[in-house]
């Protein structure tokens, strides 16, 4: 892993080793954090930021959700990407705002501070090499999501990536890819950190907000992007055997972007390689960065404001 130089830590900028936090902090102990990844892109217009302002707006509506008060606005937020990303001179990173309970009372409820930090590094495909062209093998994993009424799966929280991180390592200890999730239900989840899309008979088909996943912005940005394109894209519940019959399997997220998923439990999805939807979605999506598809609702937000 190669660190970056600078990084935005309580409202400024400072060395990368100095934005330290106290081992006895909330959020160490208890998963009190709240998060976004975000990814700025080349542009035919300059380097921009893509979904800024979305991203910025989930943050602070996973910190309502859990009663934590981010002591900076939405804009300084936004700025403080801006000005992380300049600082370590490159345009075209991952970016990570972070607020989190830092030190203060030691019981769950304690009132503590909320220390907020924006990391940014580099990144290529979060899969793995080639994965975007070739796909991944994936695996239905033993554990499952959270139940209704539990844990909110609509907050972007630290505490609910402990579910994905048993998803993630079981899905590489036996040798696959990604794991997927089922909801308590038995139903279709969604990836480990990572939304599904399931193509049959040319249309997308993906899991409802309900299924205790996500509500992604790459997910949402890709359900526009096919509605605009004339395609029918259908938001239901699905069964756990529709991973092996549909005709293509796509997982997408702000890290993965359209990971095509080219087998399920060892059972060949399609025909074993990316189909002709997911590579649409892929030029519909993927264009948005080099001018081909339109950026006709202002997702791309420059770097330099």
């Amino acid at each position: 892993m190669q660190y970056p130089e600078w990084i935005w830590h309580n409202g400024a900028i400072k060395p990368w080793a100095e934005a330290t936090t106290h081992v006895m902090s909330h959020a160490l102990h208890y998963g009190s954090s709240v998060f976004e990844g975000i990814r700025s892109y080349d542009t035919p217009k300059g380097p921009a930021i893509f979904r800024l302002t979305d991203h910025s707006r989930r943050l602070f509506a996973s910190a309502k959700i859990y009663d934590m008060a981010i002591p900076y606005s939405p804009e300084q937020i936004n700025q403080a990407c801006r000005d992380v990303l300049e600082a370590n001179g490159n345009t075209t990173d991952y970016l990570r705002p972070i607020a989190y309970r830092g030190l203060g009372g030691f019981g769950l409820s304690a009132d503590t501070p909320t220390d907020v930090s924006v990391a940014t590094w580099k990144m290529g495909q979060y899969l793995g090499a080639s994965v975007v062209d070739e796909g991944i093998d994936a695996c239905v994993s033993s554990w499952q999501r959270f139940a209704p009424n539990t844990i909110p799966a609509g907050a972007k929280a630290g505490g609910n990536y402990l579910s994905g991180q048993l998803v993630a390592r079981e899905a590489r200890r036996l040798g696959f890819g990604e794991g997927i999730a089922l909801a308590s239900t038995g139903l279709l989840s969604e990836g480990a950190g990572e939304n599904l899309f399931l193509v049959f008979d040319g249309a997308l088909h993906t899991t409802p907000i309900s299924a205790a996943l996500l509500n992604g912005i790459t997910r949402n940005t890709l359900i526009t992007l096919a509605r605009d394109a004339g395609m029918e894209v259908i938001e239901r519940d699905l069964p756990r055997e529709y991973l092996y019959l549909c005709d293509e399997l796509f997982m997408c997220g702000t890290a993965a972007e359209i990971t095509p998923i080219r087998s399920v439990d060892g059972r060949q999805v399609g025909s074993g390689k990316p189909g002709p939807v997911t590579k649409k979605m892929q030029d519909l999506f993927f264009g948005l960065f080099d001018g081909k598809t339109p950026d006709k609702y202002g997702w791309l937000e420059p770097v330099s404001a």
